[in-house]
């Protein structure tokens, strides 16, 4: 009995260790400037790690003390949680599905339009005064225009380039929009500039760029998407696996309650 309760101590400490990549995956996001800035992923990925450390050392103390009460608990809280990361984990692919990006002619950085989104990644920046926020907060927290005057000072190199998302959608008008190069991020409007919102946007005011215009909202989704994806394959990998150890807890426990039964049956036998 008392090694069937230490193998599921050691099970459910290996269940509080799987925590770590999870809180880890959040803690990476937070420093990510963008992310920094819209503050969605990041919080429920580090309360559903600290969560599952808090329920893997509970089910360690359970095991290792013997008391079934608390390893019960430890069964039904894990299973909560394992099923709350695979949703999320699902959903963060679902929200995350679109377009990433939209070659141009004569050009080898991508441009980004916000339609290819899904509603609800959209209505995350565009909600009214959201946007206002998120722009001043990436205008000071990562300056991605700053360096490109000095990068790029003519415009077949520029041209050329491989832009960010960022910098693509918020530096720069949409070539669609037909303005002259000046500098990265100094432009002659077209005489006749069209109808485009994102057009009217544009501003040589280094401040204001095109930080005001959809492409730049897009850019910034492309941006979010990429990391989200990268932090969704560190949830997948870790809910799969906080699954596995949960069917061996749950063995474990069994055993060692059968052990405790019949540990009590010779005893009343003898």
């Amino acid at each position: 009995m008392a090694l069937n309760y230490m193998g599921a101590a050691a099970i459910n400490a290996l269940a509080a260790l799987l925590s770590i990549p999870v809180i880890a995956a959040g803690i990476w996001l937070s420093t990510q400037a963008d992310n920094a800035c819209v503050q969605i992923l990041q919080w429920p990925l580090i309360g559903l790690g600290v969560a599952v450390l808090a329920v893997g050392l509970a089910g360690f103390i359970g095991a290792f003390w013997r008391l079934p009460w608390l390893l019960l608990a430890y069964l039904v809280f894990m299973l909560l949680l394992i099923a709350a990361l695979a949703c999320l984990a699902v959903f963060v692919f679902v929200a995350t599905t679109g377009s990433s990006g939209r070659p141009v002619p004569g050009r080898a950085f991508l441009e980004y339009d916000l339609d290819d989104y899904s509603g609800w990644l959209r209505r995350r920046v565009d909600a009214p005064g959201r946007w206002d926020e998120i722009k001043t907060c990436l205008a000071t927290t990562a300056p991605v225009c700053s360096d490109l005057n000095q990068t790029y000072t003519a415009p077949q190199a520029f041209f050329a380039a491989w832009l960010s998302p960022m910098q693509s959608g918020c530096c720069k008008p949409p070539t669609r929009c037909g303005y002259t190069f000046i500098t990265a991020t100094n432009w002659i409007s077209p005489i006749d500039g069209g109808a485009d919102p994102d057009c009217a946007a544009w501003s040589n005011d280094q401040d204001r760029l095109c930080y005001s215009c959809d492409s730049c909202k897009a850019g910034l989704l492309q941006n979010l998407r990429r990391e989200w994806r990268r932090a969704d394959v560190v949830l997948i990998v870790a809910t799969v696996a906080l699954l596995v150890v949960y069917a061996m807890g749950c063995y474990a426990f069994r055993a060692a309650r059968t052990d405790e039964l019949f540990r009590r049956y010779r005893q009343g036998y003898t």
